[in-house]
């Protein structure tokens, strides 16, 4: 039986081959001309590395993924998946959190020690909001629970990529606070500051939006990938870290808090 995109994909979807990726940057591939023929042609393909321990699921995404015009490559555990990612570069990965040998959480950690920028997309059968909170937290930027649409998996896919598709070297200046995205470093004035993944990606938001009042609930849409909860206080608590760390006393205060609104970043 052949499983259309827009269905809601189980464990137990149907399977296709499994692509796969090198360490190079670009590949022969076969592209059709009018006429209905292929012709080669060089072209660079965007890389994901699929960890997903239900082989019938990933070998499933493979194939789906690689027809979309991804390269791909599978592994089944969390030790793997970090060994490849020392050895090749990848646009992208979707994790599930329950792995043998590494779960998927430690996966996230080891990940962005070394690649704070790389997307990850937690595709897993846990669907406690504790565990949610959990990934994120601990660098993941988009969280999926099973069965779901492979359309809906597609739009995320896309949109985190989009996300990341600014110019990895590009610093952002705001007054006398620097922000590099290459680096993954944020200094203001000669004054070094340490960010965790989560501070890191509120305060770029802001700096994205200086001047302009975010609310809440777009801050959690954007940085969280969540709805809106009005009974969790998550996104005060972390501006409470990120003002500790950005606004020393005696120094101007860049993030403001907007009554009955949300915060705003201004220039000192």
């Amino acid at each position: 039986m052949q499983c259309s995109p827009s269905e809601t994909i189980t464990p137990e979807s149907p399977v296709g081959e499994m692509g796969s990726f090198d360490c190079s940057t670009s590949s022969m591939s076969e592209l059709p001309n009018r006429d209905g023929s292929n012709v080669s042609k060089m072209k660079t393909a965007q890389k994901i590395l699929i960890v997903e321990d239900d082989i019938h699921l990933s070998k499933f995404l493979s194939r789906e993924l690689k027809l979309k015009g991804f390269y791909t490559e599978a592994m089944l555990d969390g030790e793997a998946a970090c060994d490849i990612l020392e050895e090749c570069s990848c646009d992208f990965v979707i994790l599930d959190l329950n792995l043998p040998k590494m779960d998927g959480m430690a996966v996230i950690k080891r990940i962005r020690m070394s690649q704070p920028r790389l997307p990850i997309l937690v595709l897993t059968a846990r669907n406690r909001t504790e565990d949610l909170v959990a990934a994120l937290e601990n660098g993941a930027d988009d969280y999926l629970v099973k069965p779901f649409s492979f359309l809906e998996l597609m739009a995320r896919v896309r949109t985190l990529l989009r996300r990341n598709s600014a110019p990895a070297g590009s610093s952002t200046n705001i007054g006398n606070l620097t922000m590099n995205r290459e680096g993954h470093w944020v200094q203001r004035g000669d004054r070094r500051i340490d960010l965790t993944v989560r501070e890191f990606s509120l305060l770029e938001y802001l700096m994205n939006n200086v001047g302009n009042a975010v609310s809440r609930s777009t801050l959690m849409r954007e940085v969280w990938n969540m709805a809106y909860d009005s009974t969790t206080n998550i996104v005060d608590v972390y501006m409470k870290y990120l003002r500790d760390k950005i606004d020393f006393e005696g120094e101007e205060k860049l993030i403001r808090t907007v009554r009955g609104v949300g915060y705003v970043l201004v220039r000192d």
